[in-house]
């Protein structure tokens, strides 16, 4: 099986700029992805994906390959999917696989990408898999929409008032790792397909860094994940 490992990481953060290589606990974000990709046994090749000067040479300090995308597909409102597209036609080779690895959730390992590539490989019939944590206390029996007039509206009304021990478990996608065959991306132009597979990874290292407070807490969490204390 041939594997292509993408990390898209566009330049216009407008959330946290230049968040791709923010240093966190001293190294850019980026050299995180990085190194999980340098970690795993099973990809084929992988590559940094940008439109920025500074993050390709960053990437290349950490041993990726690199390949500079367009302006367009480097947008604000630009798909992923555009961005895959535009790497598989610029490679020219074949793959098999597409595993989607992005910057803003860093802590994962080569372990966890061979771990969804070996999914693949025992099921012939599977066509995408999305990492994902397990929600406790964060459950849509406790969340709500509210009016214009602070009135609240149960998402789950039926279990509003259900103890969180016996409520349902429910899971969110926690943006480390994609996986989408080429034949299913090529036909459907998307990395979530209707039918998909969970990779669950433990709730305590789900982190992913899209605004300033989480960078904050990722100074923290690196570090206790390095220590071996997020297990």
């Amino acid at each position: 099986m041939k594997v292509l490992g993408i990390i898209p990481a566009r330049g216009g953060s407008k959330g946290i700029p230049g968040k791709n290589i923010r240093l966190v606990d001293g190294v850019p974000l980026i050299s995180y992805t990085i190194k999980a990709a340098l970690e795993s046994e099973l990809l084929t090749d992988f590559l940094v994906a940008s439109d920025d000067d500074k993050i390709l040479e960053v990437a290349e300090t950490y041993k990726s390959n690199c390949y500079k995308r367009q302006e367009m597909n480097a947008q604000d409102a630009s798909p992923i999917e555009s961005v895959i597209v535009e790497v598989l036609e610029h490679l020219k080779k074949d793959y098999d696989l597409i595993i989607l690895l992005q910057v803003t959730a860093p802590i994962r390992t080569g372990e966890d990408i061979d771990e969804v590539i070996k999914m693949f490989k025992e099921d012939s019939n599977l066509k995408n898999v999305i990492s994902v944590i397990q929600l406790n206390d964060i459950h849509p029996a406790r969340m709500y929409n509210v009016d214009d007039d602070s009135n609240m509206k149960p998402l789950n009304a039926e279990d509003e008032r259900t103890q969180r021990q016996k409520l349902d478990p429910v899971f969110l996608r926690n943006g480390c790792i994609y996986a989408v065959t080429v034949e299913a991306f090529m036909q459907h132009n998307s990395v979530m397909l209707n039918d998909k597979k969970a990779y669950i990874m433990p709730y305590a290292k789900w982190l992913n860094i899209d605004e300033e407070r989480d960078v904050i807490l990722a100074e923290y969490m690196i570090k206790q994940w390095k220590l071996g204390k997020l297990d």
